[in-house]
């Protein structure tokens, strides 16, 4: 930290009120912080003692870095606001935590002459005391502009984490590749333990915590030749045999465990470990699972929606 700044907080959400108590513990002053929910309220007093609570062009208007929270189909709109009610003003460093938006969602507050932060953390946050120490040695993903560079650089220093610049035409891109693997997988572990509990496991997470811990630690160091199980061997039988039970058990896991299981069939396709002719037996089986479903029974529930 080159010297204390003067932190203004629009939406102490999970991830807003846990940057701010950590930017709070590197020497910052948290000014004041802006929170409509009672979460909100209750997270702010939680996590940033003694902050004030204030209206959002109060807070903006208090800080020399301004740090938007918001969801991402709010943002545009708060700094449209707050640039058009004199709230932002030149020299003032803009920061948002958005994934998905780059630079041009901040548009009309460099407009005004705001400095433009795009800083964006790759965690999952709770929203408590326990997320601060996860921050250590966490990627944020930053797209700055050649002046900005090196205080965007600072503050992620601050935080405890790493900076990984994503130029602006990439922002979607890069957000697309945390939510497919962080929600995603969120979404097929609770359906692998719906599956086991089902099977009679008292503990599907400890049963499953070994294999998944050592399965996404190989597929992190080795990517596709970490793949194991029926696929990579070709077990036309077990696949069948898998498919005849999820959709008799839990048939709205049947569409998500054959699109994983035609996505990986095409991954180790490609790199040789199964030849065409057993895959396009596989393709079949896959195929023919979801053909099968007896009419009237609802496979598109929202856990297929979410992937």
């Amino acid at each position: 930290m080159t010297q204390p700044l003067r932190v203004g907080v629009i939406g102490a959400g999970r991830v807003g009120a846990v940057l701010a108590a950590a930017l709070r513990a590197a020497g910052h002053e948290i000014v004041a912080v802006a929170g409509e929910s009672d979460a909100s309220r209750h997270r702010a007093a939680d996590l940033l003692p003694g902050v004030p609570l204030d209206k959002p062009t109060a807070v903006a208007k208090a800080s020399d870095v301004l740090l938007l929270t918001v969801p991402d189909d709010m943002l545009d709109n708060v700094a449209t606001t707050l640039s058009a009610a004199g709230a932002i003003r030149p020299g003032q460093v803009v920061v948002h935590t958005s994934g998905r938006h780059g630079l041009a969602v901040l548009t009309p507050a460099i407009a005004v002459g705001a400095r433009a932060i795009a800083m964006h953390p790759a965690m999952t946050f709770t929203g408590t005391d326990l997320d601060l120490p996860r921050l250590r040695g966490c990627v944020f993903g930053v797209t700055a502009g050649p002046g900005e560079r090196a205080l965007a650089e600072t503050l992620v220093a601050d935080l405890g984490g790493l900076p990984m610049f994503v130029p602006e035409d990439k922002r979607t891109l890069y957000h697309a590749g945390l939510a497919h693997g962080a929600n995603h997988l969120v979404t097929l572990v609770t359906q692998a333990m719906e599956l086991l509990g089902a099977a009679g496991a008292d503990d599907p997470a400890a049963t499953l915590r070994p294999l998944l811990s050592a399965a996404l630690d190989n597929a992190l160091a080795h990517g596709d030749s970490a793949l194991t199980g029926p696929i990579v061997r070709g077990d036309v039988g077990t696949i069948r045999g898998h498919l005849a039970e999820i959709a008799a058990t839990a048939p709205h896991t049947l569409p998500s465990y054959v699109a994983m299981a035609r996505a990986t069939l095409d991954r180790v396709v490609t790199d040789g470990r199964v030849l065409p002719i057993r895959a396009n037996r596989i393709r079949q089986v896959l195929d023919d699972a979801l053909a099968d479903v007896p009419a009237g029974l609802d496979v598109s529930a929202s856990d297929h929606e979410r992937l």
